[in-house]
């Protein structure tokens, strides 16, 4: 799958939260997961569809019941082309943290300077 199909699945909250199930509570069947939500079954398994299509889930029967489990590797995939985004925005806001220091700095000298002043004049 490619990462459009996998950003496209986890556009929606309902298909994020159907992965934070998977993830946390681990392998379910379709109509546990859909017992969770406030739509209908078939909205519950069109969502399933597109995170089976997306590989962020896989199915598999257990007698006459759907069963989907987690599949992390796709989300591990966005995961390396986001790090470089990641880096350049930790970057960046380093070097604002940087720059708000050095001018509360300069404000604290100038502060200091007109209080000094100040009390200078009244002696």
């Amino acid at each position: 799958m490619t990462a459009d199909h996998v950003f496209t699945a986890l556009a929606s909250p309902a298909r994020r939260e159907l992965l934070r199930l998977l993830r946390d509570e681990g392998d379910q069947p379709a109509g546990r997961l859909a017992e969770r939500f406030d739509m209908s079954r078939p909205s519950v398994s069109e969502h399933l569809k597109v995170l089976k299509d997306a590989g962020l889930v896989a199915e598999s029967r257990k007698g006459r019941e759907r069963h989907y489990r987690l599949e992390a590797a796709p989300l591990m995939e966005l995961r390396d082309w986001l790090g470089p985004y990641e880096r350049f925005w930790r970057e960046r806001l380093t070097a604002l943290g940087a720059l708000l220091d050095e001018i509360d700095d300069e404000t604290d000298e100038r502060d200091g300077a007109m209080r000094s002043e100040e009390g200078g004049d009244d002696g």
